[in-house]
């Protein structure tokens, strides 16, 4: 399995880019402990993945995945919502049994 990114999240990914002025930077996602459902989300740009991250590629975006977070979040996919109530990324993880309201954080 892989992680996937519907055309709504690169689009969006390519705009953070764009007004941070990093488009060479790489997604970088992990998965910590924490959250009010027990491990949690997390998103940040690197300037290259590191040495163990799995790695995938979206049109002219790369994503790493630290290598102990994808057994967390292996088969999810990356959308971006932008709602009245909620902007921001969400992830349709098949792995979680639960998670919480906001989507931030999630159990197995």
């Amino acid at each position: 399995m892989a992680i996937k990114m519907t055309e709504t999240a690169i689009h969006r990914l390519t705009l953070l880019k764009k007004k941070r002025q990093t488009p060479e930077a790489v997604l970088r996602l992990s998965v910590r402990g924490g959250g009010c459902s027990g491990l949690s989300y997390h998103m940040d740009f690197a300037e290259s993945p590191e040495a163990k991250d799995k790695i995938f590629s979206f049109g002219e975006h790369q994503v790493a995945v630290e290598r102990k977070s994808y057994m967390f979040i292996n088969g999810s996919e990356i959308d971006f919502e932008q709602t009245m109530v909620r902007t921001g990324f969400v992830f349709n993880n098949p792995l979680a049994s639960r998670s919480c309201s906001c989507g931030e954080s999630f159990t197995l």
